[in-house]
């Protein structure tokens, strides 16, 4: 479906009682990962006859839809993950939000929805953060956006919609993992996969999230963070975490993680990882990595270290791997250097501590 054009100015209707300041603090103060969420949201309407509409903020409430709402029963849905940062000298920053609003456009291409123009997109994460802007917390936290979209005719035959509605939702967030920077132990899954050539393992749609929670289940049995998942094919080779991309950094310098070939989501941390990690003078090599090659190279010691990367926690060490056969540790089980410093480095660009030559850092204009 082609996007109208036009790009509509937003209504706004404010929160009459938003969450008083001493109480905000109060939230703030010990934050984990999306359980507190900000005064309002972003809605705007699509249709087959006006396109892109009715753009309003809004206090943050309950949606209304009909129960033959489309998405209910055909799951067209897709979302995105972003973040706004505070850097040190209080500009309000976005990592590059034209990546995210080109990244919603494929989803809703592979999903037979309508695409957003990236403008539109931008303008509306800018929009929210703006209207709650004491909500991006300083230091080590930040603001998690969540814009997604699904089908909202009241309808039961089997086709694409002609009704969309796109929110975005905002959510003060610390770190994704409980033990912050402490290196994850991973679960191998052998049965369960969670996309295959030709699916929507590219798409950030919902169906793909609920068709993992079975074998993050089993990772949680066996004492596990996040579930590794193989190809559907073969059951042999590496593709993704359950929300995140992985990458393995070799004791010659060489970086091997998974090629986007369709079946893994193109991660915007895993683009940034790949082109930080060259200009450290390192050989990326984006090629199929087999669980054998993985047990291999870590009994060897050939693997220096891992480490998974997403929005949500950025950049996480792996320390251990377990499997049914059995488990191997990442070179001392801990976070290795490299991944301190590239996540390092990379916190430092989203947060405007640090050079950012490739003009990642999008000021949010208050």
């Amino acid at each position: 479906m082609n996007a109208h054009t036009k790009i509509p100015d937003f209504q706004m209707d404010l929160h009459k009682n938003p969450v008083p300041e001493a109480e905000r603090n109060r939230l703030m103060e010990s934050l984990g990962f999306g359980k507190v969420f900000t005064d309002h949201m972003i809605t705007i309407r699509w249709t087959a006859e006006e396109g892109w509409h009715d753009a309003k903020v809004t206090a943050r409430k309950p949606l209304e839809i009909d129960p033959a709402s489309a998405v209910l029963h055909y799951a067209q849905e897709i979302f995105e993950g972003m973040k706004a940062y505070r850097a040190d000298d209080g500009r309000i920053l976005l990592f590059r939000p034209e990546q995210n609003a080109r990244r919603f456009n494929l989803s809703a291409e592979r999903m037979a929805m309508p695409t957003m123009p990236e403008e539109l997109f931008v303008k509306a994460v800018e929009t929210l953060v703006s209207v709650d802007k004491a909500w991006v917390p300083s230091g080590d936290a930040s603001l998690y956006l969540r814009p997604f979209m699904f089908a909202n005719e009241a309808f039961l035959g089997v086709r694409p919609s002609n009704e969309y509605l796109f929110c975005i939702i905002a959510s003060p967030v610390g770190a994704y993992f409980k033990g912050g920077s402490k290196a994850v132990t991973l679960w191998v899954e052998t049965h369960f996969t969670r996309a295959a050539n030709g699916g929507t393992g590219a798409a950030k749609c919902g169906g793909n999230y609920a068709a993992s929670l079975v074998a993050q289940a089993e990772a949680y049995k066996h004492q596990c963070d996040q579930v590794v998942f193989l190809d559907a094919a073969e059951h042999r080779y590496i593709e993704e975490l359950g929300g995140m991309n992985v990458f393995f950094v070799m004791t010659d310098g060489t970086i091997v993680t998974p090629p986007l070939k369709g079946t893994i989501l193109p991660g915007i941390t895993r683009s940034s990882v790949i082109d930080l990690a060259r200009d450290r003078g390192m050989k990326v090599e984006e090629r199929p990595y087999t669980f054998e090659e993985w047990q291999k190279d870590a009994t060897s010691g050939r693997l220096q270290e891992c480490f998974a990367c997403g929005t949500a926690a950025v950049l996480a060490g792996i320390g251990t791997v377990k499997h049914e056969g059995g488990e191997f540790k990442i070179g001392h089980g801990e976070t290795g250097d490299f991944t301190t410093a590239l996540r390092e480095q990379l916190v430092g660009i989203q947060k405007g501590a640090s050079n950012d030559e490739r003009g990642w850092s999008h000021v949010v204009s208050l």
